[in-house]
């Protein structure tokens, strides 16, 4: 899933301007579940820019909307009349969000209150780890379902670095070894003669180097008219 963390108010005030009359915008899906930008952190936010603008000596207006997903046409272009009269609208949905909004609605800024920070899994309560990068190259059928270039501080992709101790990454005490992980479950399931073939560097091409991804699935495509 998606994660971020909300901007600190102070920074959402500076981005507001001489703004007047603003709508927060949260987001249903992933930055719910992140408690980032979900329906709640909605009314906490707005509630926050009502009162820090009136202790500032000037209040503003704000207003307070959830949908089900920024990041699609279907569920923000109902929006359009809603977006009529604001000044700045600001969202509470991931970076994709917010460039969806500013998209489609090119005649009002839609401004980002949340930083988006990794692809990752809730591994406890209150707690989320980055579990994968989006390469475009998936390769953990290679590495027993452990990616070592999110998970691995150094990106290796033959083996540790040496600098780990006790299934301790060098870099932060706090993250396991990724490689340490990985050759525990070639271990488990007989497969290290698989980690010991020496792997040729990574094709970055499938990554951002190239500039913006796009997957285009012609089975999926609407027909053009009169085709």
């Amino acid at each position: 899933m998606i994660v971020g963390e909300q901007k600190p108010l102070t920074e959402i005030m500076e981005q507001l301007g001489e703004a007047r009359k603003v709508l927060v915008a949260g987001c249903g899906t992933c930055v719910t579940v992140c408690f980032a930008g979900g329906e709640k952190e909605v009314g906490i936010l707005a509630s926050a820019l009502r009162m820090k603008s009136k202790l500032d000596g000037r209040p503003i207006e704000v207003d307070e909307i959830t949908v089900q997903r920024q990041c699609e046409w279907e569920y923000i272009d109902p929006l359009a009349e809603q977006l009529q009269g604001y000044d700045i609208v600001v969202s509470l949905a991931c970076g994709i969000g917010v460039q969806a909004m500013n998209e489609r609605f090119s005649e009002i800024i839609t401004l980002p209150g949340i930083n988006t920070t990794s692809l990752s899994l809730p591994v406890e309560q209150g707690i989320w780890e980055e579990r994968c990068q989006a390469c475009g190259d998936c390769i953990l059928d290679l590495t027993l379902g452990i990616c070592p270039i999110a998970r691995c501080s150094k990106q290796l992709l033959n083996g540790p670095c040496g600098g780990s101790q006790r299934g301790e990454c060098e870099v932060n005490p706090d993250v396991p070894c990724a490689w340490q992980l990985i050759w525990e479950r070639a271990i488990k399931f007989g497969k290290m003669d698989q980690l010991l073939e020496m792997q040729p560097p990574k094709n970055w091409s499938s990554s951002r180097d190239g500039g913006p991804r796009k997957i285009v699935r012609e089975d999926l495509r609407l027909a053009e008219e009169g085709k």
